[in-house]
């Protein structure tokens, strides 16, 4: 398994390069093992009576509206948390310049995000045993929001309110079309996959080849933005359930990893299509 994304450019004399720097790495190359735990919808097999049938939906239904909550309840204390970080990071000029002049710290905080985040995707037990999975799940989210926070800050603020603004309607209009739509997205993982090493590759040729074509890190923006929102449509009925694959209930800690890379990925590509570089 490989990390997804290469890290953004350390040293913070210049903004990361926009051809694939503001993506900091490892993502979904692994994607297919963070939902080991699915259940395949059998619709054969709804017992021997109706009164069974009913009583085990009904089961069913109270368990996953549960699971979502306690999912999207994790994903909003992430988001509140990588949120406070771009803040502190824009509006408090000593923290940035703190980090610029320690760029090892930057580097601490992407080792932290790819141990915790093939933890969380690789080991069972860390994933779902408590409290350790919350421990883990609180570093990956920290050392992330580390990791977006110094990139936001080498844009404008107009820029980063815009992306904030687009990232919140892009997403809010994804997961309902997701929850809404008679389509399953939960049969093209193998097509997402594919997804992205497509776009690592293209990132890799968006970054050779920048001086002389700069428009391919536009190009390269665009389609990580799309990308990932196929990735948040997907995740979103993994979540949800009632399609042909749905997490397991206590999986909660998976779909919530989830969905927050795809919108923390999908902030990041659109800042790059709308953003303006600070000086």
């Amino acid at each position: 398994m490989q990390p997804g994304y290469p890290p953004a450019q350390g040293g913070y004399q210049q903004p990361p390069s926009t051809a694939y720097g503001t993506v900091p790495g490892a993502y979904n190359t692994v994607y297919s093992d963070t939902v080991p735990e699915t259940h395949v919808r059998d619709p054969e097999s709804s017992g021997s009576s109706d009164e069974n049938f009913a009583s085990s939906a009904f089961n069913d239904k109270a368990i996953r509206r549960q699971f979502i909550k306690k999912v999207y309840l994790v994903l909003t204390a992430q988001l509140l948390v990588t949120f406070g970080f771009v803040c502190i990071f824009k509006f408090v000029p000593e923290v940035h310049q703190f980090a610029r002049e320690n760029p090892g710290l930057y580097w601490a905080g992407y080792a932290v995000f790819i141990v915790t985040y093939f933890a969380l995707v690789c080991c069972p037990t860390v994933r779902r045993k408590y409290p350790m999975n919350v421990i883990m799940l609180s570093l990956f989210t920290l050392a992330m929001s580390y990791m977006v926070g110094i990139i936001t800050s080498y844009y404008d603020i107009y820029s980063v309110l815009m992306a904030v603004g687009i990232t919140c309607l892009v997403c809010f209009g994804v997961s309902l079309f997701a929850m809404q739509t008679k389509y399953d997205f939960t049969g093209c993982g193998g097509f997402l996959f594919v997804g992205v090493l497509v776009l690592f590759i293209f990132g890799l040729i968006a970054l050779i080849t920048f001086p002389w074509v700069p428009i391919l890190q536009t190009v390269y923006a665009g389609l990580g933005a799309l990308l990932f929102a196929l990735f948040l449509a997907y995740d979103t009925q993994l979540v949800v359930g009632g399609k042909r694959h749905e997490l397991s209930p206590e999986e909660y800690i998976a779909g919530a990893l989830q969905l927050y890379l795809d919108i923390v990925y999908i902030f990041l590509f659109i800042l790059q299509l709308v953003g303006s570089r600070g000086n």
